[in-house]
């Protein structure tokens, strides 16, 4: 629901263009939110929802793994929209594969895009918000950062160690009014887990509570409450979306 006093906020959400980071954005500037989409690319789903939101949702093209110029990209948006009120650091990659096996550059690649582009993303849209005295941060982590899954401990490391620096930096910067908070979704219909087969999927459905899958609309919503004023006292805490699987 459109929400006047949202208006002129701008939120960045990263890996934007498809997927979760779609729907999230989707929903944050259907609430109001002036919101930026990053992605390395376009997408039609995208370019279709700019049309149907107007002028609340908007495209930038970046690199995240170029961590290096991370600070020019937030200069830029802040050039352009003006100050940062919150970010959603959504994007990585979901490399799978048995440790003793895997490429030492494939564990690094996960390490960069998933651990430190977020972190020095997120320090360089935080000084806008620590200017105004406002704003919100939401980390998009994932179950397995406390669950654990078989083929996936370099992705599992990079999304708890989200966990840590987001209980941190809450406390750092709660005082002039930022709340930095964490979203863990389940197993969700997205292209992260298409390569799991049907009777896969129906075996994560039995094991939940609720006996289905959370939907990319249950973790938009999750992030929606966090940005808006019924989520002003949350902070330094984790939002599992996960319809019960690690009830």
């Amino acid at each position: 629901m459109h929400d006047a006093a949202n208006a002129g906020r701008n939120v960045i959400v990263t890996g934007g263009s498809r997927g979760l980071g779609l729907g999230i954005a989707c929903r944050l500037a259907a609430s109001g939110f002036n919101v930026i989409a990053i992605a390395r690319q376009h997408s039609e789903a995208l370019a279709a929802a700019e049309t149907e939101l107007k002028d609340r949702l908007h495209f930038r093209s970046a690199d995240l793994m170029d961590t290096t110029a991370l600070s020019d990209l937030v200069r830029g948006l802040r050039r352009d929209f003006g100050p940062i009120y919150g970010i959603v650091n959504n994007a990585g990659i979901g490399t799978s594969g048995v440790l003793a096996t895997m490429p030492d550059a494939a564990i690094e690649r996960l390490i960069r895009l998933n651990v430190t582009s977020p972190i020095m993303l997120t320090k360089h849209a935080i000084r806008s918000m620590m200017a105004v005295g406002a704003g919100r941060v939401v980390m998009i982590s994932s179950v397995v950062a406390t669950t654990g899954y078989s083929g996936l401990s370099v992705y599992s490391a990079t999304k708890a160690s989200l966990l840590g620096f987001s209980r941190s930096l809450a406390r750092e910067v709660g005082a002039l009014g930022i709340t930095v908070n964490v979203v863990a979704p389940g197993f969700v219909d997205t292209e992260m887990t298409r390569e799991l087969d049907d009777s896969h999927r129906a075996q994560i459905a039995r094991r939940s509570a609720l006996r289905r899958m959370p939907e990319v609309a249950d973790v938009a919503g999750a992030v929606d409450y966090l940005f808006s004023s019924a989520g002003r006292n949350v902070t330094g805490t984790v939002l599992t979306v996960d319809a019960g699987n690690t009830a």
